[in-house]
């Protein structure tokens, strides 16, 4: 009896594991650490697995309009996903909000930045990392407070981009930065703060950071792909991204 139950949990096993696929992901470097997360989860509930592709979203955009071969592209903003969606490389109907970024400006030193951003109006660092602004939303929304406070011409002069939010990060991260505008998701474990310092950048100093997620024509037929599509939108996963520092 033991060796035929033995025998029907293998070939279910085997079963699943034949219908498993794997589908390529175009992510927003903010989202990175999200995405290993819930492509964990997408294994260990349906064989599925995810082959990740992290960058600026602007870059995203071009290679997909380029010919790269994803299935499903998760934005950093509105406007890519719609974009492709015109241009007929998009799954109609299947785009929606996944998530809301919130900006931070952080250092790896932990008395470096204090609860208000007044570090911004000192002389008590060199270098500011940011995204490139023409090709990350975070870099853009980073601009977009600069500005707001008045601060251009003065941290101007201070400025590093860097190629993706990713880039940004690490350029702080490493020092070759003191301060950098961020995503909070980059910096968050658990919901609370990994290392260093932060000050949350009060939403009223830029647009919302609205992120979409998008099946692309590639994928229309990839079980994975749909698999992710749905997953994302169910109440647990929603819950895991909150944790990033995200609004859903």
């Amino acid at each position: 009896m033991f060796a035929r139950s033995l025998l029907f949990a293998c070939l279910f096993f085997m079963a699943g594991a034949l219908h498993a696929a794997e589908t390529q992901v175009a992510v927003a470097a903010n989202f990175a650490e999200p995405i290993k997360a819930i492509g964990a989860v997408l294994e260990k509930s349906t064989g599925h697995k995810l082959k990740i592709t992290v960058g600026a979203t602007g870059r995203l955009y071009a290679q997909i309009r380029n010919g790269a071969p994803f299935d499903v592209l998760l934005s950093a903003d509105t406007q890519a996903p719609a974009q492709l969606e015109a241009d007929g490389l998009a799954q109609p109907g299947t785009r929606f909000t996944y998530s809301t970024g919130k900006l931070v400006l952080w250092s790896a030193d932990a008395a470096k930045v204090d609860a208000q951003g007044v570090v911004l109006r000192s002389d008590e660092f060199r270098k500011l990392a940011i995204a490139n602004p023409k090709t990350a939303p975070y870099g853009a929304a980073a601009v977009e407070v600069i500005n707001k406070l008045g601060l251009s011409a003065t941290l101007t002069p201070k400025l590093v981009q860097g190629e993706s939010i990713g880039q940004a990060y690490n350029f702080a991260y490493t020092g070759n930065a003191q301060v950098a505008f961020v995503a909070m998701s980059q910096v968050l474990e658990g919901g609370r703060l990994k290392s260093g310092s932060m000050w949350v950048v009060p939403q009223h100093l830029y647009a919302p950071i609205r992120q979409d997620a998008v099946l692309l024509k590639t994928g229309a037929n990839n079980e994975a792909a749909l698999a992710l599509m749905k997953l994302l939108q169910s109440p647990s996963i929603k819950d895991l991204i909150r944790s990033y520092g995200y609004d859903i």
